[in-house]
């Protein structure tokens, strides 16, 4: 197993525990989930890097490297609504999308037929992990000062602010790329 491989299956891992710590929801918990969550989106980042850079891209890591990125990004969503800090249906259509797209790539890929990511995935991935970056802070602030006036306006603004977007641009970007690969996808 090359190192793009190994890196990917640690993200699955750091997920599961990070998934953990944040369903403990008190300051400490939440404090080792953030890191546990930038060290998972690291290897995101880093996996696909090497495997470019040193051509180790196999066919395990196009499968694996998307499951990996919806069993932290989901999770984590998961875990905010078990915690009651980001709504249901918002996570549906979040999970609706990607469980759609990652199906139809790994059905492309078993046909031989690559369905590439275009821009607006990866502006969807990237606002995801921001905006959980963001809400982690914001559960970590509560935490910290719950009794701080802006408390409130941090779960009754921002956050759903923040998780409006993301749908957005979840629901977007994979409108975009059933439109950019409608001729192979009409070929399955």
């Amino acid at each position: 197993m090359n190192l793009p491989n190994k890196l990917t299956i640690l993200r699955i891992i750091l997920s599961f525990v990070c998934i953990g710590f944040i369903l403990q929801d008190n300051l400490s918990s939440l404090i080792i989930a953030l890191i546990l969550f930038g060290l998972a989106s690291l290897t995101d980042f880093f996996d696909g890097y090497i495997a470019r850079k040193r051509n180790l891209i196999s066919d395990l890591g196009k499968i694996l490297d998307p499951i990996a990125d919806k069993i932290l990004i989901i999770g984590v969503f998961c875990a905010f609504i078990e915690l009651g800090i980001v709504n249901s249906w918002m996570v549906i259509l979040i999970m609706l999308r990607e469980f759609i797209i990652t199906g139809l790539r790994l059905y492309g890929l078993n046909k031989g037929i690559v369905l590439e990511a275009k821009k607006f995935g990866k502006h969807k991935t990237v606002s995801q992990v921001v905006g959980i970056f963001v809400i982690f802070f914001a559960v970590i602030f509560s935490k910290t000062i719950p009794e701080s006036a802006i408390v409130p306006f941090l779960y009754e603004k921002i956050i759903p602010l923040i998780m409006g977007y993301i749908v957005i641009i979840t629901v977007f970007s994979g409108v975009y790329y059933f439109w950019v690969n409608r001729k192979a996808i009409r070929t399955f």
